[in-house]
């Protein structure tokens, strides 16, 4: 489960039958209630059932089960109740209409572009023109040629997104993906691009969700390889679980289409295709599940041979020449490059070293390594022989590297980047005289000078310091009691990185405050850092989150009337720990599209089986117990005065199925003594926010200021 959701913006086997000598966990208390009262000014009723499960001996109550079933008719009339509940309460606030039009203010910039990619001499980048709702597919001749629109999904109504897009060697065919209603689920096109002509193929069931979409095209562009599931039967959905790769010959029907690699490789494989840039060689990396180390195959003529196992602990990859450059993690936690030869054979080629490795790039004979440590951000420059040739001049904090655009051979590359108060841009790279010159920048709406940075550090409880980063205007100070949102995300080995605040310029100018804090799961410190936030240790994630926000608190940022906290998806997860963990110490939570009941993921949410790797499975007793101890559902206690929530989900969600909010949400609202609303907003025609057209994106903002406005007091402008 990959995040989609940033401020400026995976479980779990072996339900046993109920035994007699089972060990009891406190039932909550039962409710005799009707299920809807009808007005949306009134709490709608959440009843309790006597459902539950039992796991190596120990019964766990489960009474809001019977929302699991989006599809029964008293839970579809739950979801209407709570949105017109949600509605309600948040049109009261009286922030909502002035913060909202502000923040659709700072959403006009000028255009954005993103996702740049070098292939034949043409570049092609993703480019959204503010309000418009999807962005549009460019090419462009590099570097001076005319941009041209090559798809363009806004006639559709901005609820078809592009997924994803594959250039030929040459350039010459472009493969591109498009879903519908955020469900990610991708469907292949294919477009010749001198003449803008779409080809008649079209295939559907291309990978989404968890399972990535991957293209790699065949050197002599008659066909590709592509992620695959299996394909359903006529008129029946397609299953997504056990994707391959097959490979298409242009023209074909897809029924011709054969399965080149990754038949039984696993329920919940992921694959990542690398073609070198001529595409004469064919590299995967094949995950079992999400948030583990990946396999390294490689292909030799139509055969495949596993060059790396999962003991390489391989995160990612590229192509320098003819060799594969992959990041090794093993006995190294802040990473090593290896190259993997046609024939399969590794050997170290840069050893670890300051920084941990977050990316790797072809430039001139040699390459270029991206590094995070905490917050900072930073690229270097190697020759042939790994020797250290320069780091780049970036700016040396409060920046976050995005992607590198880049052809093996030639001296120049693209670098993507962008920072707190700094918006995207992309500057070309001149690797022989080590110059950066910006050729594209985004203008924002206001301006964002006034904004000042501030580094604090958490002590968590077994002693890690966590690094927090501040941002407030210049002028406004720690007086104790400043409205702060804090944010964090904490696994799957991603980063919190430096996006630019845009919108969420709304807070601050107001005298509001944002944090942000590098906690354990993520990689910004490695891969060690990221494996001390899993499995029977995710504890350390919600104690690294607590140990941030006590550190607002002592620093006299903030104190715990003032403070809220942000999360989604994973974050999400974190959001439901910490406030059923310190309800005291948090004064409002936003919570998007989040894991509740981690107890019961991985059976019965769409993509549960997938984060195993992650959540590890409580068919483990050790992970079990731990799981239980952690998971928000299952320690809402009754009679407790929670914070004010806002929840929000899809109904299309193919990441975390939209029942774990609704179980949430239903037991905090009759656990909650303290009188501030417990709020779920569910999107009947959206998903995990993939792909998620540009208004929703703004309203989404707009309702989570107005919301930390009014439980926070922020201040009038």
């Amino acid at each position: 489960m990959r995040p989609v959701l940033v401020l400026s913006i995976a479980l779990l086997a072996g339900i046993a039958a109920c035994a007699a000598d089972a060990q009891q966990i406190p039932e909550p208390p039962q409710h005799d209630v009707s299920l809807i009262d009808g007005h949306g000014s009134q709490l709608p009723a959440s009843p309790q059932r006597d459902d539950a499960s039992v796991l190596h001996g120990v019964r766990v109550p489960d009474p809001y089960r019977w929302l699991e079933d989006g599809d029964a008719p008293a839970v579809r009339q739950w979801i209407a109740e709570q949105n017109r509940y949600t509605d309600y309460t948040l049109g009261t606030m009286p922030d909502g209409k002035a913060l909202n039009a502000r923040v659709q203010q700072l959403a006009i910039t000028s255009v954005t572009r993103s996702s740049p990619l070098l292939a034949g001499g043409t570049l092609f980048y993703l480019q959204e023109t503010p309000p418009q709702p999807q962005p549009q597919l460019i090419a462009q001749p590099w570097p001076d040629g005319a941009p041209r629109v090559l798809v363009d999904l806004n006639a559709s109504g901005g609820n078809t997104a592009i997924t994803g897009y594959w250039p030929s060697p040459s350039g010459r065919y472009l493969a591109y993906g498009t879903a519908e209603g955020g469900s990610e689920l991708t469907t292949l096109h294919v477009l010749d691009v001198a003449t803008g002509k779409t080809l008649r193929d079209a295939l559907p069931w291309a990978g989404g969700g968890t399972t990535p979409q991957g293209v790699a095209w065949d050197a002599d562009e008659k066909g590709f390889t592509y992620v695959r599931f299996p394909l359903p039967p006529a008129g029946k959905e397609v299953v997504q679980f056990n994707a391959a790769l097959a490979h298409h010959a242009l023209g074909d029907a897809q029924a011709k289409d054969r399965v080149v690699f990754g038949k039984d490789f696993s329920k919940v494989a992921e694959y990542r295709l690398l073609a070198s840039r001529d595409a004469k060689q064919l590299a995967v990396l094949a995950n079992t599940g999400d948030g583990g180390p990946a396999e390294v195959w490689l292909r030799e003529g139509s055969q495949w041979k596993k060059a790396l196992g999962d003991e390489a602990d391989v995160r990612f990859a590229d192509w320098v020449g003819q060799q594969l450059y992959v990041a090794s993690f093993a006995g190294a936690p802040h990473g090593k490059l290896l190259a993997v030869d046609a024939n399969g054979s590794a050997h170290e080629v840069l050893g670890q070293r300051e920084g941990a490795l977050q990316g790797v790039a072809p430039v001139a004979d040699g390459f270029l390594v991206v590094r995070s440590w905490g917050p900072d951000w930073w690229v270097e420059q190697y020759d042939r022989a790994a020797k250290f040739v320069r780091r780049l001049p970036l700016p040396a904090h409060g920046i976050g590297v995005g992607g590198i655009a880049a052809e093996q051979g030639q001296d120049r590359a693209l670098i993507g980047y962008g920072g707190w108060t700094l918006p995207s841009r992309w500057a070309e790279y001149d690797a022989k005289a080590g110059t950066l010159k910006t050729v594209f920048e985004v203008k924002a709406a206001a301006d964002y000078s006034q904004i000042q940075t501030y580094r604090i550090d958490g002590t968590s409880k077994d002693g890690t310091k966590i690094p927090v980063t501040v941002l407030a205007m210049k002028g406004v100070t720690p007086d104790g009691a400043r409205p702060v949102i804090l944010y964090s995300y904490g696994g799957y080995d991603l980063p919190v990185v430096p996006n630019f605040v845009g919108p969420e310029l709304a807070w601050l100018e107001r005298g509001g405050v944002l944090a942000f804090a590098n906690i354990r799961g993520g990689n910004e410190n490695g891969e060690l850092w990221h494996e001390q936030g899993q499995k029977l240790r995710k504890q350390n994630v919600f104690d690294d989150f607590h140990a941030a926000a006590l550190a607002l608190v002592d620093t006299h940022w903030t104190d715990r009337r003032h403070l809220g906290i942000l999360g989604g998806s994973n974050g999400g997860l974190l959001m439901g720990a910490a406030l059923v963990q310190h309800p005291q110490d948090y004064r409002a939570v936003v919570s998007m599209v989040g894991i509740y009941d981690v107890i019961r993921h991985e059976t019965e949410s769409a993509n549960g089986a997938y984060n195993v790797p992650e959540y590890g499975t409580v068919a483990d007793p050790a992970q079990f117990k731990a799981t239980l101890a952690y998971s928000p559902l299952q320690n809402v206690q009754p009679h407790t005065a929670y914070p004010a929530v806002l929840m929000t989900t899809g109904a299309n969600d193919p990441r975390v199925s939209p029942w774990q909010s609704r179980k949430f949400t239903a037991a905090l609202q009759n656990a909650s003594t303290s009188g501030l609303p417990v709020l779920l907003l569910t999107r009947m025609d959206a998903g995990h926010g993939v792909g998620a057209p540009f208004s929703q994106r703004v309203g989404n903002t707009a309702l989570m200021l107005t919301f930390f406005a009014q439980e926070l007091g922020l201040p009038e402008k």
